[in-house]
């Protein structure tokens, strides 16, 4: 089963580097970070620990995956595994969200934070913001999920069929939406998380951020209903 690991990443300089360095521990393959208009050296940072980096000007977490999947698509892998590069999820765990589908238990893989997050690690407008998203999707799809988190490792092939399209924060909240509506084999696999070990958070970390997080999940789940 080929792997490919795509990372979004907005001036992530000093959290990428453990993140790369954690992943290539347990992953020999593909990595693409997206660097998602940086005005650090994200980008040289990637390329110096043996990543494919994907410019991507126009800001938006769903943009950069969306560039990162076009990067993929002229040699597609057979699952593509989304992580975040400020290092709160642990690479290491990438086995747990790939045993099911090697088993052929499931098409996506969500990784569920709220079991196993260290205290404090989920601030208070994420587990707001996963609340009122994951009841959006349970009142449009009848699917209960638990988190929205951004470690995911799901099916080429599945993931083309649900035609992706957010350009922001709606990114994850379009993708299971659409997965629950497509009948795709979902899992939630408990994952740790932690305190981001450098940089500021680009969403929880601000009030701006928080804001414009917490209305785009909003408007996702009414877009995509």
């Amino acid at each position: 089963m080929r792997v490919a690991v795509l990372i979004p990443a907005l001036n992530e300089e000093q959290a990428l580097p453990g993140v790369l360095q954690d992943l290539a521990r347990v992953h020999d393959g593909r990595v693409v970070v997206v660097d998602n208009g940086s005005t650090d050296r994200t980008a040289e940072v990637a390329r110096a620990h043996g990543a494919e980096v994907v410019h991507q000007p126009t800001r938006g977490y769903g943009s950069a995956c969306l560039a990162g999947l076009g990067h993929l698509r002229a040699d597609p892998p057979d699952v593509v595994v989304i992580l975040d590069a400020d290092h709160s999820d642990d690479p290491a765990e990438m086995a747990s969200l790939l045993a099911p589908l090697q088993a052929d238990a499931a098409d996506m893989v969500l990784g569920e934070r709220r079991t196993r997050a260290e205290p404090g690690a989920l601030t208070w407008p994420q587990r707001v913001g996963n609340r009122v998203a994951t009841a959006g999707i349970r009142a449009f799809t009848g699917h209960r999920y638990r988190d929205m988190g951004p470690f995911r490792a799901v099916r080429w092939a599945a993931l083309e069929r649900l035609e992706m399209q957010d350009p922001a924060f709606g990114w994850n909240v379009e993708m299971q939406m659409k997965a629950a509506r497509a009948g795709l084999r979902v899992l939630e696999v408990p994952v740790s998380y932690r305190d981001r070990q450098a940089g500021d958070s680009k969403i929880s970390g601000t009030v701006r951020g928080t804001i414009k997080a917490g209305t785009g999940m909003l408007r996702a789940c009414w877009r995509y209903r």
